[in-house]
């Protein structure tokens, strides 16, 4: 399968909130009260957040091409901008969103390997992200990539206090 990888910019603003609601929403529908969802993707997705987000020089945007479509993203963060200092040196993945059309075909590896890529490129010490305690799939695959479990933490969506677990991988340099 052919793909790219691009940069996000804030020219793509409008097609990373699409595509953030439409696979965080498919994602976790199952697990969520409609209410708490509908509040999460306004909220967590609104114009003003993103904005920031892409404009943070510690958070980076990187869309996977394949065929021309927007098959999913990735985000990620160091310094500051990771959503907690689980750490020293670290590179978080916060993000790796596929559309439904384009899973369980390795493109998750390809954002996953993409950004293990740049976290041993800037000599990062550490790789981690978090993984919602009922995402088993998601789970199974992080594990096959070498992270192991250190912690947990709330992960609110709307008035639900979901738990994601914490996991680690050491990097090599």
């Amino acid at each position: 399968m052919d793909y790219t990888i691009k940069n996000v910019t804030i020219d793509d603003l409008k097609k990373l909130q699409e595509i953030s609601r439409e696979t965080f929403k498919k994602t976790f529908d199952p697990f969520t009260k409609p209410d708490d969802m509908a509040e999460f993707l306004e909220e967590s997705y609104a114009t003003q957040k993103l904005t920031q987000e892409i404009s943070n020089p510690d958070s980076r945007f990187f869309f996977l091409m394949v065929d021309g479509e927007v098959a999913g993203y990735l985000k990620i963060n160091v310094g500051h901008a990771q959503t907690e200092q689980l750490r020293d040196n670290a590179l978080e993945i916060e993000r790796i969103y596929l559309r439904e059309k384009f899973q369980h075909q390795g493109l998750g590896s390809v954002l996953f390997n993409y950004a293990e890529k740049i976290a041993t490129a800037e000599k990062k010490d550490y790789l981690w992200l978090g993984v919602y305690e009922k995402n088993i799939v998601a789970q199974k695959f992080y594990a096959k990539k070498g992270l192991t479990r250190v912690s947990q933490h709330v992960y609110p969506v709307g008035d639900d206090p979901q738990i994601d677990y914490l996991l680690v991988k050491k990097l090599d340099h």
